[in-house]
């Protein structure tokens, strides 16, 4: 095929996808530097790196080829990623219809077969065991985490929190709204000095390091990745904790203290239990509180069935492998059913796509630094990643949820008020 054909063939071909009302504000950017749909400038550029370039992206449509094409640089995107990612994916969609699929299929095959490129590097996970055994988990751990601890304080900033932040009022800075949520999680848990906090997941150690200082707990975190307890554990000494805090690199199955804490928390790592697990999950967090303690429990859910497990989507092949997101109310069921009281659900969705978005615009304004630490093709498994998950958080297809669960002693008492007021009120820690 010519190259005029090529450009031909592409061009009606995004016509047949993404028109004839294209996305506002985006543009298509052909390899020979033609626009789609007009000359005029846009906000956003999907950018075609070689005539063959949707024929990678869109055969076959599904989402993992279209991932696996930005990988190999089939095509890019300048400017808003997340708005550019939707509408990828909206053209994937459109094969869907019948009217179009056939001719979309006519000239996909008539595009140039593959583009001449030296090898790729190989970012995908390879776990081996059982699944959501404490081993395979440990692979899966170690696959997304043990990347590199600059890499991630690139993008996550120095408090290197990765989970959803709280943006309890307009304007915070990301590190703002991070500090807001540790501290909310620590009122939730109405955390008071020389309490026991049990952190299940602690990643970099920053509630450990919160609930410490602020609260003046003795502070456990137990992580799988051997990276996050070496980055932690320097990160506790700098601030002159190593007597009421620690990290341990330890599964929670692998923890052996009977109703020795006053509160557990598990923030951003209930994604990686797994549905089969929940039971088991909540029956250890129950055994090892004590009577009248509290667990607050944040994790990422779906609105209807499972989502995860599919050996053939992006996340579960690049980016979190044996992953599952599973509906709020089977979260609730397994909690009750291991004997907690549900006290408290919030949600937090909002706040999710805001924290992911800084994410991704920090992600982006390092890109030199960060390839310093890592390869082209993981940058962009996380610049995609991101972007994506911040769509499907403002579109309401994920969410994420603090649930606070608490443990009756025998007589039914909660130790817990009967109101929120103290969550919301000047703050309780210990510099306040």
């Amino acid at each position: 095929m010519s190259p005029d054909d090529a450009r031909a063939q592409t061009l009606a071909l995004l016509d047949e996808l993404l028109g004839p009302s294209p996305p506002e504000g985006i543009r298509v950017r052909l390899w020979d530097g033609t626009l789609w749909p007009d000359e005029t400038p846009g906000f956003a550029t999907i950018a075609l790196k070689h005539p063959g370039a949707l024929r990678r992206m869109l055969l076959p449509p599904t989402q993992l080829g279209l991932a696996q094409a930005y990988l190999r640089d089939d095509f890019d995107m300048e400017g808003d990623v997340e708005r550019l990612l939707e509408a990828a994916l909206g053209a994937v969609g459109s094969l869907d219809k019948p009217s179009v699929r056939a001719r979309a299929a006519w000239r996909l095959v008539r595009l140039p077969a593959a583009r001449a490129s030296g090898p790729q590097p190989t970012v995908r996970a390879r776990l081996r065991g059982r699944r959501h055994s404490i081993e395979r988990d440990r692979q899966a751990i170690r696959h997304h985490y043990d990347v590199s601890n600059e890499f991630y304080r690139l993008f996550l900033g120095e408090r290197m929190v990765y989970s959803c932040a709280y943006f309890a009022r307009p304007g915070m800075t990301l590190d703002e709204a991070q500090e807001a949520k540790l501290d909310l999680v620590c009122r939730k848990l109405r955390l008071k000095p020389g309490q026991k906090l049990l952190d299940v997941g602690c990643g970099w150690g920053g509630l450990v390091i919160h609930a410490a200082q602020r609260y003046g707990v003795d502070a456990t975190g137990i992580t799988l990745s051997e990276r996050q307890a070496q980055e932690a554990r320097e990160r506790i000494a700098k601030a002159g904790l190593e007597g009421r805090a620690r990290v341990l690199v330890k599964d929670y199955r692998e923890v052996d203290e009977p109703e020795a804490y006053d509160a557990i928390a598990s923030v951003g790592m209930f994604e990686h239990v797994g549905e089969s697990m929940l039971p088991a999950y909540f029956a250890q967090a129950c055994r090892l509180l004590k009577p009248r303690g509290a667990f607050l429990n944040h994790g990422i859910a779906v609105p209807g069935g499972k989502f995860g497990g599919d050996a053939r989507s992006f996340i579960e092949q690049y980016v979190f492998p044996d992953g599952e997101l599973v509906p709020i109310d089977a979260t609730l069921r397994a909690a009750a059913g291991a004997g907690f009281e549900v006290r408290d659900v919030e949600s937090l969705r909002e706040h999710y796509a805001i924290t992911l978005r800084h994410w991704v615009r920090n992600l982006e304004a390092r890109r030199a630094e960060a390839l310093a630490h890592v390869d082209e093709a993981r940058y962009r498994v996380w610049r995609l990643y991101m972007a994506g998950s911040a769509g499907s958080f403002a579109a309401g297809r994920i969410s994420v949820f603090q649930t606070l669960l608490s443990k009756p002693d025998s007589e039914g008492r909660s130790g817990l008020p009967m109101t929120r007021e103290d969550w919301y009120a000047q703050s309780h820690s210990m510099t306040s």
